[in-house]
């Protein structure tokens, strides 16, 4: 494969989306959220709770308390891609609300 194909064939992909766990071992605690690229949505959480400045406080205060050795992003339920982008968002939604009773979770926005 040349590089352009390379190049065009990523910026084709489709990321996964669909709704993750963040489950903090050492607190025995979990956050549910849910994302149209999850992988993204990893990249940017685990930097943000890095730098210290993730919004969700009980979220940012176990990281701080237990590190970064201590948390584990999973992911739950992947959605298929023939979902409409229209119907996506709450898709997204109800299929987190499902998640956080069912793990007995807290929410992540």
């Amino acid at each position: 494969m040349n590089r352009k194909q390379a190049i065009r064939d990523f910026k084709e992909r489709k990321p996964a989306r669909g709704i993750f766990a963040v489950r903090c071992s050492a607190a025995s605690q979990t956050w549910v959220g849910s994302s149209p690229n999850l992988p993204a949505w990893r990249n940017s959480l685990w930097f943000s709770l890095r730098s210290g400045g993730y919004p969700e406080q009980a979220l940012q205060q176990a990281w701080n308390t237990h590190g970064e050795s201590a948390f584990q992003f999973e992911i739950l339920e992947q959605l298929d891609d023939d979902v409409s982008p229209l119907a996506l968002g709450d898709l997204l939604k109800q299929k987190k609300q499902h998640w956080i009773q069912q793990l007995g979770a807290l929410a992540l926005s």
